[in-house]
């Protein structure tokens, strides 16, 4: 069993995943790596890291991300759960399928995958974090993500469910909110609703992901943390 720890990083081929891939690298974890891109298999030989190409509403592909990471580390210390975008459009014309895609992707992969490693961070006794990369919309709902703002509500009273139950045991659990990130366009309009005057980069997101799962947050549970620039409102 490795001394360094172990973090599993979903949806890590690119963008805010990929960030905080290459951040943990940096400060010493061991990676297991999950998502679907074909750039993949290039950031894990970067970090050395192990890689598992799945889809994160698949059920079974979690399955295996959690078990390959055991049988390669020994040991599960962090999980970043991080995910692609669901469906817009209008409130009441997306689709149920819209609808149950979006719960797959963005509340049920962090049930999925806490259901999984919780057993292993509790039999090893030590401290266990678990990030989950959310989105601004979770506390200030706007029209143009409606699946994005209402699942993500619910992922944050999940988390702090998750803590009520595990935190007495040493898991914590916390959401990072990020606002207008530069990984996709950011329009004028959107910047001037930014009092820091600039969209949030990748690596601004990782470093706020990497103190949640360090000892410099070890009191810290249940919460969501805006890295938004102070955005003044939704849109």
């Amino acid at each position: 069993m490795p001394s360094a720890q172990v973090a599993i990083v979903t949806a890590s081929s690119k963008g805010m995943g990929a960030a905080c891939a290459r951040l943990l690298a940096q400060r010493g974890y061991h990676l297991a790596l999950f998502a679907r891109g074909p750039e993949l298999s290039d950031l894990a030989n970067e970090l050395d890291a192990l890689a598992v190409t799945g889809d994160l509403a698949d059920r079974v592909a979690i399955e295996q991300l959690v078990h390959q990471t055991k049988e390669r580390y020994g040991r599960i210390d962090a999980v970043v759960n991080n995910t692609g975008h669901a469906a817009k459009g209008d409130l009441l014309t997306l689709t149920d399928e819209e609808w149950h895609r979006g719960l797959d992707l963005l509340l049920l992969n962090v049930i999925r995958l806490a259901r999984l490693v919780t057993p292993i961070m509790l039999a090893q006794k030590r401290r266990g974090v678990f990030v989950n990369i959310s989105s601004f919309a979770a506390l200030e709902p706007g029209p143009r993500f409606p699946v994005s703002a209402t699942i993500r509500a619910g992922l944050s009273a999940f988390t702090k469910l998750y803590v009520q139950q595990y935190g007495s045991h040493g898991l914590r659990m916390n959401n990072v909110l990020p606002g207008w990130i530069e990984t996709y366009p950011v329009s004028k309009e959107d910047i001037r609703q930014i009092p820091l005057a600039r969209p949030g980069t990748a690596n601004d997101v990782a470093r706020a992901v990497a103190f949640l799962l360090s000892e410099d947050a070890a009191y810290i549970a249940g919460q969501d943390l805006l890295v938004d620039g102070g955005l003044v409102r939704a849109m």
